[in-house]
């Protein structure tokens, strides 16, 4: 084949342009400490036989679009940090960006285009494997990649009708760019195969496959005629699910969680949720759904679960270090699969404010408590859940000494949208300056939505966050019935090259209406300030402020307003940096009174990404600080703030 003139075999190597590659995770070191990926020895190069080392050069006749595309497709420039085993290596590798380079162009819509890649002033093609090369050998690449292609016709033969169910619903292949006048790139052809099939599989046809492509190139008039045949095969069901791999688990179980139901029509996307099901239970190592090579006379396509079950139990230790907060630790211990149905079993252990006030063990925050949930309970996403938890917190507005149970359900309605629904009871103690001593005892239930359409959990770029919570209870030692309600919204909108810059912001509102302030429970009312609400503030120091006898005191109300704006910026692929303005307000009345004056917090931050999220570290000032606030704060953390 000439490579200097790719006129021919458009197919093969339209093929193997498009083929989808998957690389290995790239290793990753955090202050020196590798975590994961192949960790590549230093010395690497030694291990090479015959290392012969170049140098290579992309012709300065290119335009910056051409040698952007040569640097995106050569495995020579890619690896020119690295010597070729041998002068025969070193060919074979010249060889190689030939077909690189080559679907790089047809990817981009370029069939009449020219490469030239020389050795030593010789093309790369011409050079005998046992040819004598200097050491370090002079590359260059040369690329002209002619006109772009425009389809003169886009056939898909066998498309599937318009579905019925909106939820079958396949993007075109015409409204993905395979139409005639639209530029003819050969990753538009094999993603117009793509999304034929799937409008196929959509349908119930799980076997439905490309059986002809017809793709011809016009070279006079720089046009492709590029024409697919779909087989829609058979419509089927699914049938029955069978399960191997297990040890502990229940396989009929496993089969149940997945929720797919032999005799009703195949869906794929039931089969992606089927994934997603087996993923949350946080028992197996590995799961793969597998569907069946042939649909059977009946019209079932059989269903194996292939499984490798992870360890039972798991503990873990952590610390945490604040100026604010002082010195922490936590601990726990976790059985997840209890009685072979993925029955969660969890310890929990925390102590915490070590020198934050004092060294006293009397100033300490302690917690301990025990969750247990038990998956698909009703529904295969449906869980049970329950704790008990005992805690002691010594903050600057009050100390709490409690013991708390609740039980209750969760639910999953789809991949956006969750709710709870709980019971609880709790028995407290709280001590303040301003009230003194008091016992409370309080039961009620918590229901609550969220719709979470964000891109990422812990560095969003876009889509929302809405939190609804109602959360009605009664006071049994005073005789109160009272209810609270918060809202939280968070938005995020991108923009630039791959979001480089992002515009984040949030609101939260809260009420409680029925009892007054005196009579409940602190931790039931409203407070604000700290890393998570306004920063530059003490912790829940932002609250209602009361006076007596000339001295000021910070109470809970039974009003709460939040909002955060942040602009991001990335500055590297790894470093950006943060802008935010944080205000609140706390009122003692269930509505707020908005003559009061916000508290506003100002700063600015860091972020270094790691691949699992940023590393997160702010710098605020108040513009609003009492006695009890710090005249900065720093914060660091995982994730970004919001």
């Amino acid at each position: 084949m000439d490579f200097r003139r790719p006129q021919a075999s458009f197919f093969g190597a339209a093929l193997l342009a498009c083929t989808a590659l998957v690389s290995p995770a790239h290793a990753f070191d955090l202050f020196g400490i590798h975590l994961w990926g192949e960790k590549k020895d230093a010395d690497a190069d030694a291990v090479i036989a015959d290392p012969h080392k170049y140098t290579v050069e992309i012709s300065a006749t290119e335009n910056k679009e051409t040698k952007k595309l040569i640097e995106g497709a050569s495995g020579l420039v890619a690896d020119k940090d690295k010597p070729a085993s041998g002068a025969a290596g070193l060919l074979a590798k010249a060889r190689g960006d030939y077909r690189r380079i080559l679907g790089a162009l047809y990817a981009d819509g370029r069939y009449g285009g020219t490469i030239s890649i020389k050795v030593d002033g010789r093309e790369a093609s011409d050079i005998p494997p046992d040819a004598t090369l200097p050491n370090p050998a002079p590359v260059t690449i040369s690329v002209d990649p002619g006109p772009q292609f425009l389809f003169a016709t886009a056939r898909v033969e066998h498309m599937a009708p318009p579905p019925v169910d909106p939820k079958d619903v396949v993007d075109r292949p015409e409204n993905q760019g395979f139409a005639p006048g639209d530029i003819a790139r050969s990753t538009t052809i094999v993603k117009a195969e793509r999304l034929a099939v799937d409008a196929w599989r959509e349908q119930g046809h799980p076997k439905a496959k490309i059986i002809s492509r017809e793709v011809l190139a016009d070279h006079d008039n720089n046009k492709v005629d590029a024409t697919i045949d779909v087989d829609p095969d058979r419509r089927a069901s699914f049938g029955p699910v069978r399960v191997t791999g297990t040890e502990r688990m229940d396989p009929e179980f496993v089969a149940f969680i997945t929720g797919l139901q032999p005799g009703v029509e195949y869906d794929p996307d039931e089969i992606e949720r089927a994934r997603k099901r087996l993923s949350r239970l946080e028992v197996f190592r590995s799961a793969r759904i597998e569907e069946a090579d042939a649909i059977t006379n009946d019209g079932l396509l059989p269903i194996t679960v292939a499984v490798q079950e992870q360890k039972l139990r798991r503990f873990g230790l952590g610390g945490s270090y604040s100026t604010l907060d002082g010195a922490g630790f936590d601990a726990y211990w976790l059985h997840r699969n209890l009685f072979g149905r993925a029955e969660r079993l969890r310890f929990d252990a925390k102590i915490g404010g070590i020198g934050a006030q004092s060294y006293s063990p009397q100033d300490y925050n302690y917690l301990l408590g025990v969750s247990f949930t038990k998956p698909g309970v009703y529904t295969p996403d449906t869980d049970f859940i329950a704790s008990l938890i005992g805690e002691r917190k010594v903050l600057d507005a009050y100390t709490q000494t409690s013991i708390t149970a609740d039980a209750g359900f969760t639910q999953i309605f789809s991949d956006e949208l969750t709710g709870k629904l709980t019971a609880n009871i709790s028995k407290s103690r709280f001590d303040d300056d301003f009230f003194g001593k008091r016992d409370f005892l309080t039961v009620g239930v918590v229901g609550g939505l969220t719709y979470d359409s964000r891109d990422s959990k812990v560095d969003p770029a876009s889509g929302y966050f809405l939190e609804g919570l109602l959360s009605p209870f009664y006071e049994i030692e005073y005789g109160n019935f009272a209810t609270k309600f918060t809202a939280e919204g968070r938005t995020y909108y991108g923009f630039g090259a791959d979001n480089r810059f992002i515009l984040a912001g949030r609101l939260k509102l809260g009420t409680i209406v029925g009892a007054e302030v005196a009579e409940l429970p602190p931790d039931q009312l409203f407070f604000a300030g700290g890393g998570g609400s306004i920063r530059g503030y003490a912790y829940r120091n932002v609250g209602v402020n009361v006076t007596r006898d000339g001295e000021n005191f910070v109470i809970g109300g039974r009003s709460l307003i939040e909002s955060s704006v942040e602009a991001r910026v990335r500055m590297t692929d790894t470093i950006g940096v943060v802008g935010f303005v944080d205000a609140g307000y706390v009122g003692e009345e269930s509505f707020p009174d908005f003559a009061e004056q916000l508290r506003v917090g100002v700063g600015a931050g860091l972020r270094y990404n790691t691949g699992l999220g940023p590393i997160r570290l702010d710098f605020a000032v108040p513009l609003d600080r009492t006695d009890d606030d710090p005249d900065f704060a720093f914060y660091v953390g995982i994730g970004q703030a919001f």
